[in-house]
């Protein structure tokens, strides 16, 4: 499976104990990646590096990027509804 940033097949990139999730609007890095100075951490470093610029490449193509999208917290607001109840 091919990790295409920003193209939301419900796959992620594992990295020792680092995720990167990815979504349709956002991706998500997650967890905890220790770099040594040996050959697994090269490889590590690599494989986050080409993950890292393959989102760059994506984000510096898309010719119409907005300031900002909403998060999903801003998305998902829903009243309470505990709100007019008495508790009493």
């Amino acid at each position: 499976m091919s990790f295409i940033p920003f193209l939301d097949a419900g796959e992620s990139v594992q990295i020792d104990d680092l995720t990167i999730e990815n979504g349709e609007e956002r991706i998500a890095v997650y967890g905890r990646l220790e770099i040594r100075r040996d050959r697994i951490g090269l490889q590590d470093i690599q494989a986050l590096k080409a993950q890292v610029d393959a989102i760059a490449r994506e984000l510096e193509g898309s010719a119409h990027l907005p300031e900002r999208v909403r998060s999903a917290q801003q998305m998902s607001v829903m009243a309470s509804p505990f709100t007019d109840r008495n508790c009493a």
